[in-house]
């Protein structure tokens, strides 16, 4: 065999020994085909992975919708569970208010008490009461409906309290209906 026919011999067996030849002409690498074959795979679970996690986002969703529903649906619960002996006792000093012989005294102290007892529910809920007479006035949290002069309390200080005002667990509810002082009288009011 001559020299030129050996080197056609072993390219024929070269591109025999490879795979597929592609368009073109040109060889491809076996090593070329399994890095596809690889990159085919992994694109593969790269989307199956993809898939799952669209899934799982769209069944967190559901849930977080279906929960916040759920606890704006039963998220006061616990305080009117706390209410319940409220409206018992309300009830129980409305039928005693109704009997032929029932002492004011009585019924006053009852109704005390009942008011105590929301109040104390309330407050385990945190709300809290403003009530600032004789504190000096405060924009954010008392509500001025007039001046007053006062000898007794001081200029810019809560003189009286109309309307209690509420926060709710720090948070302004309703703000204090106050008279606020506007200091000792002055002489020609005095006179006037």
């Amino acid at each position: 065999m001559s020299r030129s026919e050996s080197t056609d011999a072993d390219q024929s067996n070269a591109s025999a020994s490879s795979g597929p030849e592609p368009a073109g002409g040109a060889e491809v690498p076996a090593n070329k085909m399994d890095e596809l074959a690889g990159a085919k795979k992994e694109a593969a679970d790269n989307y199956e992975r993809y898939v799952r996690a669209m899934a799982d986002l769209d069944n967190f969703r559901r849930r977080t919708v279906k929960e916040k529903e759920e606890l704006r649906l039963f998220a006061t619960s616990r305080v009117l569970e706390d209410l319940l002996p409220v409206l018992d006792n309300l009830a129980l000093g409305l039928a005693a208010a109704k009997q032929p012989k029932a002492e004011i005294g009585t019924l006053v102290g009852g109704v005390d008490m009942v008011l105590q007892q929301l109040k104390s529910a309330l407050t385990g809920h945190g709300l809290k009461e403003i009530s600032p007479a004789g504190q000096p006035f405060d924009p954010h949290l008392h509500e001025a409906i007039s001046h007053q002069p006062s000898p007794a309390v001081k200029e810019e200080h809560v003189l009286t309290v109309v309307r209690t005002g509420y926060t709710l667990n720090g948070r302004l509810l309703r703000p204090a209906a106050v008279i606020v002082s506007s200091g000792k009288p002055k002489e020609n009011e005095a006179k006037g």
